[in-house]
């Protein structure tokens, strides 16, 4: 609507019979006025939170995340997540980031999908771990159960089927 008030103070003007330079001095004292606009501090930020959570969905407290811009890859902000899993980051610009999962060498772990952050939004976000086999696993433990990791480990990467097409054991 500021839009609009230039434009009809020009025609206006135009028909009041007013000269040229009338009119452009009478649209430069007025202009500024009517575009300008005051916005409270910290007015547009934006706030996004989520859960860190483990392969079987458990709640991962003291975990560390990180905020990443994903369009220059800078890292604008780091916390811990509370005794229940929660991380909240505020006063987040427009724009569009990723919620990682850092180890404490700061190797990702885990990320969240792109998130794409409006002005004034509030933006969910979940940072899972990958399914793992625990790495006792395979010890001393039965062909059923070997069996039972690799089907499993194959569902979790949406792998249809698992054939052995020769025997793999160096005694067979």
């Amino acid at each position: 609507m500021s839009r609009l008030l230039p434009v009809a103070l020009m025609v206006f003007t135009a028909a009041s019979g007013l000269s040229l330079a009338a009119q452009q001095q009478l649209a430069n004292a007025v202009s500024p006025i009517s575009t300008t606009v005051s916005r409270p501090k910290g007015f547009g930020l934006s706030t996004i939170q989520g859960n860190a959570l483990d392969w079987t969905n458990a709640k991962m407290s003291n975990a560390r995340i990180r905020l990443r811009d994903a369009r220059f890859g800078r890292i604008v902000d780091a916390q811990l997540t509370d005794k229940s899993g929660i991380f909240t980051f505020s006063k987040v610009e427009p724009g569009t980031y990723i919620v990682e999962m850092v180890s404490s060498d700061q190797s990702i772990l885990a990320a969240s999908e792109l998130l794409i952050v409006n002005a004034g939004d509030l933006v969910s976000a979940v940072v899972k771990l990958p399914f793992r086999v625990p790495p006792t696993a395979a010890l001393g433990g039965t062909a059923k159960s070997t069996a039972w990791i690799i089907a499993t480990q194959a569902l979790a990467s949406s792998i249809v089927a698992v054939v052995p097409t020769r025997p793999v054991s160096p005694n067979q």
